[in-house]
């Protein structure tokens, strides 16, 4: 019964960051938002954390490449 009451809430919780993530998008430059991509109970269709593509289970292995790879995404030097 809790972990109903978690899904439902995730649910409601959910639908309100897409609402609100939509709201603040650039429509010319992201594709709209759905409850899905805030629900962590919700099964993954696409992108990383959906666990079908093999072995890591939608995890990244933090590495010398990967490092670097993170490092120029989030703070925008190599």
């Amino acid at each position: 019964m809790a972990e109903g009451q978690g899904h439902e809430r995730w649910a409601h919780t959910s639908m309100i960051c897409a609402l609100i993530a939509n709201i603040h998008r650039d429509p010319k430059k992201q594709r709209p938002f759905t409850p899905d991509d805030f629900n962590p109970h919700a099964t993954r269709k696409h992108g990383c954390g959906s666990g079908d593509s093999g072995d890591s289970g939608g995890v990244i292995e933090v590495n010398d490449t990967t490092i670097g790879l993170m490092r120029a995404a989030f703070v925008g030097s190599p």
